[in-house]
């Protein structure tokens, strides 16, 4: 059950970093790559701090979390391109309803694969920290949400 907590709220976390809420936003509020990579980067160094991590045990995490934000990248594109066909097919006098729920279907499909990704990922760094460390990220998790 702990187990199931911490990756869930890990990959709500990773999702929700990746589609860039309130960091690293221009003025026209599209999200900036660079600025996203280093607050999470920045977030993850020192949660690894913390654990007293091994430097094998950072470049294997860090590797993941290079992984994931590449691919969150990915689906932020894939975001702005269904976004610039959604507004074509509105701004047309016929809109092509078909088109537009494939578009719904498509961006939906994208999401939960990356959200399965997310998950494969935390499962991951999982992996690679000691038990005593995943001990350590449940008591803070807890802590910090007011989990029992």
């Amino acid at each position: 059950m702990k187990k199931t907590l911490v990756i869930a709220g890990t990959a709500v976390v990773a999702v929700t970093l990746l589609t860039g809420f309130g960091w690293g936003r221009h003025h026209r509020g599209t999200p900036d790559p660079e600025r996203i990579h280093q607050m999470v980067t920045w977030k993850l160094d020192d949660k690894l701090d913390d654990l007293n991590a091994t430097e094998a045990q950072r470049s294997s995490i860090h590797a993941v979390k290079d992984r994931l934000l590449n691919e969150g990248q990915s689906l932020m594109e894939g975001q702005k391109a269904a976004r610039s066909e959604a507004v074509g097919q509105l701004a047309s006098e016929t809109p092509d309803s078909a088109k537009l729920h494939a578009l719904v279907d498509a961006r939906i499909d994208a999401a939960r694969a990356f959200a399965h990704k997310a998950v494969d990922a935390v499962l991951e760094v999982h992996r690679t920290l000691t038990p005593a460390q995943r001990q350590e990220l449940v008591s803070d998790f807890r802590e910090r949400t007011g989990e029992k």
